[in-house]
């Protein structure tokens, strides 16, 4: 059942909705003195990855000695000041949006990092924002939904960020023109329809593997291309070479998972085009220790891993387990992960293939609530948990289902034995829940500390 409210914006025109964000766009840039002309601006679009991929960058930027700020899901910086994002959403408001750039620049900012969603650029909110740099991760049927059920419209929607790119103003930053870079990743088949807009410069990224030697792309061999492969890997550590040209780097990342090193690579990329130092380079990364609710460790003395992690379909679902796996291999433990869907017109399709995913990558799994909003919560559950059962589990045994999320945290923790590793998924570091259409104070990272303390 949908609000009166959503039933009163269905009833609008879709037109007139989206004049209505233009206009509080350019309202809201006139405001504030268009505050982007003054900073170095990149924006980072993907599916996957962009939080890492956007602190990874800011600490490489901040490492440079220049105060750098951020807006992204997970969370705001300015300078060394952090917080969380409160809004719920990657893109908050035009006017919240442009206040953030002029604080930055009031700051003694001198580089800002947006994150850079397709709802984001269906309602206009990246217009007034001069952007310098752009990169593009990753792209998988997410959010359509919201965009008629359509790829290829999701698809257009993000490359709203490169071809807001290719018309934005040049600026003069420290007597210096400023040139528009793009950066894609050459392990997406999409990368080429992103790096089809001009700019000045255009990079590849890709991250090596056994799996994973070529490209399948099958133009754009005139592009240069940053690579890596992992050396090393560990709970707490990871070492990547990192291949620029014939120069091999290698650089340690304290951030676990074969994703993070992408992520990672990513923000090496548009820093290098920018000409950041290899020494900043190295700095950055190794400084990064913890993304809010992105792979963060939960530690409170317990004799098992618990990470509390934002991933909230398929392919994040598969990254978090098969790091996990990696993270086992060799060892004694099991793999247990609390995972659950988002109701409120969100794609229910995702709910059986997230379900029959972790029935087979996993040893223990427990259904729960994340954001019902006005819909059952019992329906989006069961939705998960028959699909898991098909892929053989059994209910009380490796299966469970408890919509109320601190009980089944609470019992995961208490079926869990020293060695195994838990996953605490769908959530990150947001800070609400919504149930029953009532937004409550919620922080999946304060719920596990407090019962993992008892």
């Amino acid at each position: 059942m949908s609000s009166p409210l959503a039933s009163l914006r269905n009833m609008i025109p879709v037109s007139f909705l989206l004049k209505y964000h233009l206009l509080k766009s350019i309202l809201a840039t006139l405001l504030n003195f268009r505050p982007s002309r003054k900073l170095l601006v990149i924006g980072i679009t993907g599916t996957k990855g962009k939080s890492t991929t956007a602190n990874f960058l800011w600490s490489i930027l901040q490492a440079t000695g220049k105060t750098t700020g951020l807006l992204g899901t997970a969370n705001v910086r300015i300078g060394k000041r952090e917080e969380l994002n409160n809004w719920h959403m990657t893109m908050p408001s035009p006017f919240a949006i442009q206040h953030f750039l002029r604080n930055v620049k009031n700051e003694g900012g001198t580089a800002a990092i947006l994150e850079f969603t397709s709802e984001g650029a269906k309602q206009s909110r990246h217009i007034g924002i001069d952007f310098d740099g752009a990169v593009f991760l990753n792209l998988s049927p997410e959010h359509l939904p919201s965009h008629g059920g359509s790829f290829e419209a999701y698809k257009k929607e993000k490359q709203k960020l490169f071809s807001r790119l290719a018309s934005s103003f040049i600026k003069t930053i420290g007597g210096r023109p400023v040139p528009k870079i793009m950066v894609a990743n050459k392990n997406d088949a999409n990368a080429m329809e992103f790096l089809k807009f001009s700019a000045h410069k255009k990079y590849f990224f890709q991250l090596l593997s056994s799996e994973n030697t070529d490209s399948p792309l099958q133009s754009g061999e005139h592009i240069p291309c940053v690579t890596a492969t992992i050396v090393s890997q560990t709970e707490e550590k990871m070492v990547l070479d990192i291949c620029e040209e014939t120069h091999h780097h290698p650089v340690d990342i304290f951030l676990p998972g074969g994703k993070n090193a992408e992520n990672a690579l990513a923000a090496v990329t548009i820093a290098r085009g920018y000409g950041v130092s290899w020494e900043a380079i190295e700095t950055g990364l190794e400084s990064l220790t913890c993304v809010p609710g992105r792979m963060e460790r939960i530690t409170e003395g317990q004799p098992f891993t618990v990470f509390v992690d934002y991933a909230h379909e398929e392919k994040s679902m598969e990254f978090v387990l098969k790091t996990g796996r990696k993270m086992l291999d060799g060892k004694k433990g099991k793999l247990m992960i609390l995972l659950g869907a988002e109701g409120g017109g969100r794609d229910t399709a995702k709910r059986a293939k997230m379900g029959k995913l972790v029935g087979e990558l996993s040893d223990t799994v427990m259904v729960s609530n994340v954001d019902p909003y006005e819909d059952n919560p019992t329906e989006i559950c069961e939705d998960i948990a028959s699909a898991a059962e098909k892929a053989g589990k059994i209910r009380g045994t490796d299966l469970f289902v408890m919509e109320d999320r601190r009980q089944g945290i609470a019992t995961l923790f208490a079926l869990a034995k020293e060695g195994d590793i838990v996953f605490i998924t769908g959530k990150g570091s947001e800070q609400s829940i919504v149930i029953d259409g009532k937004k409550l104070p919620w922080d999946d990272r304060q719920v596990v500390r407090e019962e993992l303390r008892k």
